[in-house]
């Protein structure tokens, strides 16, 4: 195989802020490529996950590839990734980005520059690509080419003199964007005729063929019946088949140097599947690892639990699953008093978990219930002579409240804080600054491009997980956009708020939070419990506690038969006796008697609205 095949092929990735038109331009571009009759072409049609088209969003990024034969003559093979837009995705964008030379930046012309274009181009130019910008919606009657080009050059600093004019819904400049990705964007680089040299970009869970991994060959070729050895994971497997999609499923011959495809060799261990690790012949002894990309920290954890007990092995085995597709979430088993047996899971973000949890429920058929998210603390313990056990001023990481130790022990306690970046139309930025101050946020920075704010905050991350976006977007009617990293960690007046009903712990409701906000929240929820938890025969109380000190309380009176309804007319003392043994059996149905949590009101808990 010569040096010729290489520079005949681009890989290259869809970057852009959620609903700018990734999916629709890469329907366009395989429309224009023909990859797909137009009988089976649908909208989206990348977004294979139901949840994806219900949604309306990307989650996984998905390759594709296609034969363009462009106006020099030649006929190129173009690998095209296209990327998840939402912040809770960027590990999905990094993975397709280690696997390109380019990108096709992609900018709604009628909304400009948002918080997660810059986030994804800066990761973009990172990866030292080559980056192509695509003005999309030109069709609309809002957008506004010029300004969004000078907003391009003012906030990312690329040069947008030939930016390409598109409009993916009608396919004006589908061909001109084409054309740009085989003219401006670099060919991979590798050696052809080399060892065989591979880095492992995703993988899933085949029913019937078992793990299939997808992959971008760096050197070298790989033919089906050769075997393949993962270094990290050690494990050597012989291939069954190779191949690409079209985006249907194609089996091929070999997988040669630059080609991303997918193999299939019966691996039956989903663990020796590691994402960013480096594929090679068997036979090749000294191979070196690849650069591969960093591992994803996980920021938000939360406690699943299966409803019914009994299917924990089957959730076990859909997590595994799961992970393999997904390798941005984290999991270890944990027991829980009111919940039994489950994993404490680490997220990148609150609708990460959303989805994790949805896909569960949908792909494995499972009933699931979650704890309140909850993030990361870094617990200062005090060095003395009663805490020799623990270690004298010790640190310790906790994921979940039910980690807490007695607060005696607690020198202080520390948070989290990420440096958020948020644009805002300027009539909005009122709103956006007091939801910010809401959230115990620390303005940085403010700068206009254009009409826009530019926002940049410090904000401690228990405040964000619950319900800030939602909030932002309500506040400023989904204009706008947000974006965040991890910004260490500060010390913080925080307390574990424990939520009872009849003086029994749910652990599932308690959360740690900031020491102004605890009488609030505890308040709202046990007015929220109040009203979902379903009447007993018995009266309940439900009580918000931090340490032995009740700060909130709300009661459910008892359902109630009259007694009396037969006495008319008599002695009171009659009905007294009557009242007194109804109240003697309440007092003993209620030792006996234990309150069920519906599911419905756990999950309206978490959600609380402050």
């Amino acid at each position: 195989m010569s040096q010729n095949h290489l520079s005949l092929i681009r890989n290259f990735s869809i970057v852009a802020h959620i609903d700018h038109g990734k999916s629709t331009l890469s329907d366009r571009l395989i429309q224009e490529c023909g990859a797909i009759s137009d009988r089976e072409m649908t909208a989206q049609i990348l977004d294979s996950m139901d949840i994806e088209k219900e949604r309306g969003i990307t989650i996984k990024a998905q390759t594709v590839r296609l034969s363009y034969k462009a106006d020099d003559g030649n006929t190129y093979m173009l690998n095209l990734m296209d990327t998840p837009g939402h912040v809770d995705f960027a590990y999905e964008v990094s993975r397709c980005l280690a696997a390109c030379e380019g990108s096709i930046l992609v900018v709604d012309s009628t909304q400009g520059v948002e918080a997660q274009t810059l986030a994804n181009v800066y990761q973009a130019i990172n990866n030292n690509h080559e980056i192509v910008p695509v003005l999309n919606k030109i069709d609309l009657p809002a957008s506004d080419p010029e300004k969004v080009r000078k907003q391009i050059e003012e906030v990312i600093g690329i040069d947008t003199s030939d930016a390409i004019l598109v409009s993916a819904k009608t396919g004006v400049g589908i061909h001109e964007t084409l054309e740009a990705v085989v003219k401006r964007l670099p060919a991979p680089k590798g050696n052809p005729d080399g060892d065989f040299k591979a880095l492992l970009i995703d993988s899933w869970y085949d029913t019937y063929l078992g793990v299939i991994v997808l992959v971008r060959v760096i050197d070298g070729s790989l033919k089906k019946g050769q075997k393949i050895k993962m270094i990290a994971a050690n494990a050597v497997y012989q291939v069954d088949s190779v191949g690409f999609f079209t985006p249907k499923k194609y089996f091929c011959d070999d997988l040669k140097a630059g080609e991303v495809g997918f193999i299939n060799a019966q691996i039956k261990q989903v663990a020796d599947c590691k994402v960013g690790d480096t594929i090679v012949l068997a036979s090749n002894e000294n191979a070196t690892l690849l650069p591969g990309f960093k591992q994803s920290q996980p920021v938000v954890f939360c406690g699943i639990y299966p409803i019914d007990s009994s299917e924990f092995e089957k959730f076990r085995d859909a997590l595994g699953k799961l992970h393999l597709n997904d390798a941005s979430f984290e999991y270890e088993a944990e027991t829980s008093t009111a919940l039994g047996h489950g994993f404490r899971c680490g997220f990148l973000g609150l609708l990460h978990l959303e989805i994790i949890q949805e896909r569960l429920e949908r792909e494995f058929d499972l009933d699931l219930i979650t704890t309140a998210p909850s993030v990361i603390y870094k617990i200062h313990l005090r060095s003395n002579e009663q805490n020799a056990e623990r270690g004298s001023g010790e640190i310790i990481e906790i994921h979940s409240p039910a980690e807490m130790p007695d607060p005696t022990k607690i020198e202080f306690m520390e948070e989290p804080w990420i440096k958020a970046t948020i644009m805002t139309p300027d009539e909005y930025l009122g709103s956006v600054l007091d939801l910010c101050t809401q959230k115990r946020g620390i303005q940085k920075d403010l700068s206009y491009v254009g009409d826009r704010a530019m926002l940049i905050y410090r904000l401690p991350l228990n405040e964000i997980v619950y319900d800030f976006y939602d909030r932002l977007k309500s506040c400023s009617r989904g204009y706008a956009s947000f974006d965040w990293q991890m910004d260490g960690y500060e010390e913080s007046n925080l307390v574990k708020l424990a939520i009872m009903v009849n003086a029994e712990p749910v652990d599932a409701l308690s959360f740690i939070t900031h020491k102004t906000r605890a009488e609030s929240r505890g308040r709202a929820i046990c007015m929220k419990l109040k009203e979902l938890i379903p009447r007993q025969m018995f009266a309940i109380a439900i009580q918000a506690a931090i340490g032995g000190k009740i700060v909130a309380r709300e009661s459910i009176s008892a359902m109630r038969k009259d007694v009396t309804a037969k006495c008319y007319g008599g002695d009171i003392s009659r009905k007294r006796k009557l009242l007194d043994k109804q109240k003697k059996g309440k007092k003993k149905m209620r030792e006996i008697g234990n309150v069920e949590i519906p599911q419905s009101a756990f999950l309206a808990a978490l959600r609380l609205d402050e």
